[in-house]
């Protein structure tokens, strides 16, 4: 028999605004990584040893390009990282 929990969240202004920010930039650096690796793969394609070979950048290379993304927690970028 499987259990389920339902929780309801009643956060205030300041909570709002960071769980906010947060969906907000995990959405963001998902959509990056991600035409960021369909770039890297459109490039290579033809050369598969290339493609192997390429470094795929982590969440955490963005904050130096996007210095907004330093406001939330980098926990929940980096569940958010491509596998």
């Amino acid at each position: 028999m499987n259990k389920a929990y339902k929780y309801r969240l009643y956060p205030n202004k300041e909570q709002a605004i960071l769980i906010n920010k947060t969906f907000g930039c995990v959405r963001f650096v998902y959509n990056r990584m991600h035409a960021d690796r369909k770039a890297i793969y459109e490039k290579y394609k033809d050369d598969r040893e290339a493609l192997k070979r390429q470094k795929y950048p982590m969440p955490a290379d963005y904050k130096k390009e996007f210095p907004w993304l330093k406001e939330v927690d980098s926990l929940a970028l980096a569940q958010r990282r491509m596998i």
